[in-house]
């Protein structure tokens, strides 16, 4: 869960330090070389390729239908990372609307 959610973290760093996609086919080669040796990036590749991992096993032991929805425990990190790490704008509307999936997350857990 927190794999997924520190990989979208990372991605956006990435993208804050390497700039927008290029407008053009031309750029892309070298967009794509910042892409290869940014270590933000291959982080959160890493984060991808072990959160992987752990959802087999997870899957393993789980059923899809209780464990899916337990991924949107990401969005909590991703709101508090997103505020403190990266200075994004996290208002109330937002945090409305993370409690209202939380509650939701109670609701499917209690099924189980």
């Amino acid at each position: 869960m927190s794999l997924n959610a520190m990989a979208q973290i990372a991605l956006r760093k990435t993208m804050l330090s390497v700039g927008p996609l290029p407008s053009g086919m031309s750029g892309l080669p070298a967009f794509g070389f910042s892409l290869a040796f940014n270590p933000w990036f291959l982080a959160g590749m890493a984060c991808y390729v072990v959160s992987i991992g752990v959802w087999m096993i997870v899957l393993g032991k789980v059923e899809v239908s209780l464990a899916y929805p337990l991924l949107s425990i990401g969005y909590i990190i991703t709101a508090v990372i997103g505020y403190f790490f990266l200075g994004e704008n996290v208002n109330l509307l937002r945090v409305g609307g993370i409690a209202l999936i939380c509650c939701g997350i109670i609701l499917i857990s209690r099924s189980a």
